[in-house]
């Protein structure tokens, strides 16, 4: 009746101790073989994703390779070779979860619910050592009582003999008495001491199987329960996160899916005609020779010994003259520097770009200019800022590099000219001369031995002719656009953003303004790296304040342009 009570409890197996301990210690290994399962799991994981991050960084696209972003095609490839990077990096996520929300879990709860199991068991052992003690004792107390009845018996019957005896003294019958008595006495004490302590036992015995042992099984089978449930919540876990990266994978799939759309094979084919087309014209008709004519004529010795090295002369300069541009030759020595080997389309681009190049360096070294002419500056004003001196020889460094730079810039400007079938002249300047060029009114113009100043001869060389036209027409416009700087400097600069002062700053030096600690102002000019910045109070205060001494707030536009302007000027160092 106990038992259907407890319902479906450990307790019914409260004589399959052993079996119930062999059980749990099998559970245990059973979740650190999960566990282990989970930890190579999460390694093959991270094993994936670094092959995968591996092949994505072998093909992505070389510096030589940089051009064939131009097509749309090797823009999807190279895409997708990003998408795969994130895919990776989905799978890397994969692996921590799993070490973090299960492994780490479970060798942590592993080693709890071993301490526990410990515990409980040894409890067990316990309580039915103490049953084992009092049943043996049990026995003690029946042996004992046993004997005893025994004695009492052979006392009595001793007894009973000595007194149907008739020749036995009185005193001997009172003695056999006594001792039967005594006999029968141990034998009562006996039987009381069994049947207490039988009782004891019995309500020990009791008490153990169905209250001890079964509250030392319910604990099990709580821990158990326990330990089966942790096992499905971990199991729950290892699919949640998995499924948690879908989304993130499905966005890197579908990314894919968009740069492969994104192909346009007419454009990549109008890319392909860009990039090689030549800007030669067709050849015209090749006209016939006629090789029969000497047949015609009168052979005679003289006219043979005459006419034959005269023939041999004519086919070579024929056949040297109708050579087609298609079939000529590519010369494999070193390229010469105006780019004369390629055909006058791509030659136009490659000046083009090289011109270009020669800006962004004509641009950054003038950007260092200011900037160390601006930390002369207060130099001079403030001497114990630093030595206006040490900046002198780097400023004429920096003007060496600028003329060197606008020599090269006028040199290929020329070639340019004549690649676009135009050599400048006085009365038309040419258009595609560098701005950054013409507006250096402060560094004269060098005469340079160039392909601006040569003429192209039938054959494709060229013979070296002076020519001044070039720099007769650069010095005028470099003037103007002097005056130009001049009165754009008298003008307001527009600001570029707000700022807010730090610290107090007395600005006592010419150019600088002072401010109070959190005065808002607005910012006119962002530090070039001398330090300072330009900032306006109104339309009539403005000046130079320390850059630490201001925290600057640029706006959008501002942002985007000086972002970029770093970025621009980072790519060409």
């Amino acid at each position: 009746m106990v038992e259907e009570k407890m319902g479906e409890c450990w307790s019914q197996t409260k004589d399959q101790f052993d079996n119930l301990e062999k059980h749990t210690q099998w559970g245990i290994d059973f979740v650190e073989k999960y566990t282990k399962f989970v930890k190579e799991r999460s390694e093959i994981e991270l094993n994936y994703a670094r092959q995968i991050r591996n092949l994505s960084k072998k093909y992505q696209p070389k510096k030589k390779e940089e051009d064939d972003n131009k097509y749309t095609w090797c823009r999807a490839f190279h895409s997708t070779l990003n998408e795969m990077n994130d895919y990776a990096g989905q799978h890397e996520v994969i692996a921590e979860n799993m070490m973090s929300q299960i492994i780490a879990e479970l060798t942590r709860y592993t080693q709890e619910i071993k301490t526990e199991r410990k515990a409980h068991f040894h409890d067990g052992r316990k309580a039915q050592q103490q049953v084992e003690a009092s049943w043996k004792q049990l026995e003690a107390c029946k042996r004992k009582f046993e004997r005893d009845c025994k004695e009492a018996d052979r006392a009595q019957q001793y007894f009973e003999k000595m007194d149907a005896d008739i020749n036995v003294t009185k005193a001997d019958v009172e003695k056999a008495r006594q001792q039967a008595q005594m006999r029968h006495q141990m034998a009562s004490d006996s039987k009381n001491e069994y049947s207490s302590y039988l009782q004891k036992f019995n309500q020990e015995q009791n008490e153990h199987y169905y209250t001890i042992i079964p509250n030392i099984f319910q604990k099990i089978q709580a821990m158990e329960e326990k330990r089966i449930e942790r096992m499905g919540e971990s199991l729950k876990t290892y699919a949640e996160v998995d499924r948690q990266i879908l989304p993130i994978i499905g966005k890197c799939l579908d990314g894919i899916t968009q740069v492969a759309e994104s192909i346009e094979p007419k454009n990549d084919s109008s890319q392909v005609i860009e990039s090689y087309k030549s800007g030669f014209e067709p050849p015209g008709d090749v006209e016939f020779e006629d090789y029969g004519q000497a047949m015609k004529r009168t052979v005679s010795e003289t006219s043979l010994t005459n006419s034959r090295p005269d023939n041999k002369a004519d086919r070579s300069s024929k056949s040297k003259s109708k050579t087609l541009w298609p079939f000529i030759k590519k010369n494999k020595g070193a390229n010469p520097e105006d780019f004369s080997h390629l055909p006058p389309e791509q030659r136009r681009k490659k000046l083009q770009a090289k011109i270009d190049d020669i800006n962004k360096d004509i641009q950054k070294e003038m950007d260092q200019r200011d900037a160390l002419t601006k930390m002369k500056e207060v130099y001079i004003k403030n001497p114990q800022m630093g030595d206006p001196n040490s900046v002198d020889p780097r400023l004429a460094e920096i003007a060496q590099n600028i003329e060197k730079l606008q020599a090269e810039a006028q040199k290929f400007e020329g070639w340019l000219a004549e690649v676009e079938g135009r050599m400048p002249v006085k009365s038309d300047p040419p258009k595609r001369m560098s701005v950054l060029y013409e507006t250096q009114n402060s560094m004269p113009p060098t005469n340079n031995n160039c392909a601006q100043d040569r003429e192209s001869s039938p054959d494709g060389s060229y013979t070296e002719e002076p020519s001044s036209e070039v720099q007769s027409k650069v010095q005028p416009e470099t003037a103007e656009s002097g005056d130009e700087f001049d009165d754009a400097d008298e003008e307001i600069q527009p600001t570029i953003g707000t700022c807010k002062a730090l610290y107090p700053f007395d600005g006592v030096n010419e150019g600088t303004i002072s401010v109070t600690e959190g005065e808002l102002l607005y910012v006119i000019e962002e530090d070039k790296g001398d330090g300072w910045t330009r900032v306006r109070r109104n339309e009539e205060e403005e000046g130079y304040v320390p850059t630490s001494y201001v925290e600057v707030f640029l706006d959008s536009n501002a942002k985007d342009v000086f972002s970029w302007r770093r970025v621009f000027l980072s790519e060409d160092s």
